[in-house]
């Protein structure tokens, strides 16, 4: 009998700890590495979607706020 809670899949891993990805692109003059990181609309993406690490994720965050903050990359979408 199987578990409906169950969901099986694969376990999301962080990029920047396999190597996969340099710790040093995490830069906010690198507005293009760090559009990924953002939806449409303009909101970042959990860590739950993208598999970072916290303290990669709180990073990235420190680094889009101060690169909407320099007007690099926008708030919100285009109206």
């Amino acid at each position: 009998m199987t578990n409906w809670r169950f969901r099986g899949g694969k376990k999301k891993s962080c990029p920047f700890t396999e190597g996969k990805i340099a710790v040093e692109h995490i830069d906010f003059k690198n507005f293009k590495f760090l559009r990924k990181y953002i939806t449409e609309t303009g909101k970042i993406v959990p860590s739950r979607i993208t598999g970072v690490r916290n303290l990669y994720q709180h990073k990235l965050r420190q680094e889009i706020q101060y690169a909407r903050f320099l007007a690099l990359i926008p708030y919100c979408d285009r109206h």
